[in-house]
């Protein structure tokens, strides 16, 4: 594939759901770092996340045609895979990786991307938008997206709701939507 080639995200969905070959690879060379930004920390082992990644990625190739663009953007759809494929794959090992054993921290500060490597947080400009969160949105965003706990771990070691945490979750990840 010509290296300067790029594709909108209606272009790479639709030449995706055609079953094209170079729309594939593109779809690796362009989103494989940021997808292993996310798997990498929630299951905590290099080879086991190359391995979640390529699920990921066969995944995707074989479900692409259930995207449906009006419910977001395809980055957005492609993370959620991913984080999911994750947690699914440390479960169903039967046991928790370390960073799901630690318990939350009680202070406010966050250290956001410190759990994923800067190199893939700062490449997608990830961490610049995060910052503009409010602390509390930004905390949670931070725990389930990039250190892999659920709604309900969060819930219970917050000692908040789980329909808080989920609500707080949702308006962060609409408010990242609008700043995207």
């Amino acid at each position: 594939m010509n290296q300067e080639t790029k594709y909108s995200e209606q272009e790479l969905v639709a030449l995706l759901m055609q079953r094209d070959n170079r729309a594939y690879s593109y779809l690796y060379d362009n989103y494989a770092a940021a997808l292993n930004g996310i798997i990498s920390p929630i299951v905590n082992d290099e080879e086991l996340a190359n391995d979640v990644l390529q699920e990921v990625l066969v995944n995707i190739w074989k479900k692409i045609d259930s995207y449906d663009p009006s419910k977001g953007r395809l980055f957005t759809w492609l993370l959620n895979i991913a984080r999911n494929a994750s947690i699914d794959k440390v479960r169903s090992k039967g046991y928790r990786n370390s960073k799901q054993n630690l318990s939350i921290p009680e202070n406010g500060d966050m250290n956001i991307g410190s759990s994923v490597s800067q190199p893939d947080i700062d490449l997608i400009g990830l961490k610049r938008l995060l910052l503009k969160l409010k602390d509390d949105y930004r905390r949670l965003i931070d725990l389930s997206y990039f250190q892999g706990f659920t709604h309900e771990e969060i819930a219970k070691a917050l000692n908040i709701p789980l329909g808080t945490v989920k609500t707080r979750i949702r308006t962060a990840l609409t408010q990242l939507k609008t700043m995207i």
